[in-house]
């Protein structure tokens, strides 16, 4: 890929993310909820955003070591379709396209579709049908959209830590997490480059 193309799919990428937080805002004005009506910046939701991004970093080092079928095909569909596109990416622009991507999905899913399903159908019912929509939107394998499930399950808990309706936790979390995948991703694709 040219300079030029490899620019073309980071900013696609980050205007497609960005794009989900006009669709949040359209869609939570269609509904009446406002998405940024919890998200609200103190220290102890920062902390728990970091420190909760950690189960998802560990989560990642084990499938990461997984040599099964399903874990490699995963892996290799990152790699072959993220890896050309960010390979040549600064590590600032992946936190940018990171945080675009947490902002954008965590306003949109648990900002505004969780919590009209809550007002629809009750607590469980909007825990589970959000989250089978978050997994299905990154349905790019079967393994790939149920682990993007639970994930997501992860990160709609995760808006209440500490006992108080936040959503700059799941932002916080949701960010760095892509961003540390991004990262690693990024090296296992140049280091694959290098081997070859």
């Amino acid at each position: 890929m040219n300079q030029s193309t490899l620019l073309g799919f980071f900013k696609s990428a980050c205007l497609f993310e960005a794009s989900l937080i006009l669709l949040a805002l359209i869609l939570g004005w269609l509904v009446d909820i406002n998405p940024i009506a919890t998200l609200s910046f103190s220290f102890i939701p920062l902390f728990y955003g970091v420190i909760g991004t950690i189960p998802l970093m560990v989560m990642f080092f084990v499938m990461d070591r997984i040599q099964r079928n399903s874990v490699t095909d995963i892996r290799n569909l990152l790699l072959n379709t993220l890896g050309p596109g960010l390979r040549d990416c600064h590590w600032t622009d992946l936190l940018i396209l990171a945080l675009i991507a947490g902002v954008s999905e965590e306003l949109l899913f648990r900002g505004v579709i969780q919590p009209w399903m809550d007002d629809l159908w009750g607590t469980t019912i909007a825990l589970i049908a959000s989250n089978v929509i978050f997994g299905l939107v990154h349905a790019v394998t079967p393994l790939y959209a149920v682990l993007a499930m639970v994930v997501g399950v992860y990160l709609s808990l995760s808006v209440n830590f500490g006992g108080e309706t936040n959503l700059l936790i799941p932002i916080l979390i949701h960010s760095l997490y892509d961003f540390f995948a991004f990262v690693l991703l990024i090296r296992n694709f140049r280091s694959r480059l290098i081997v070859s």
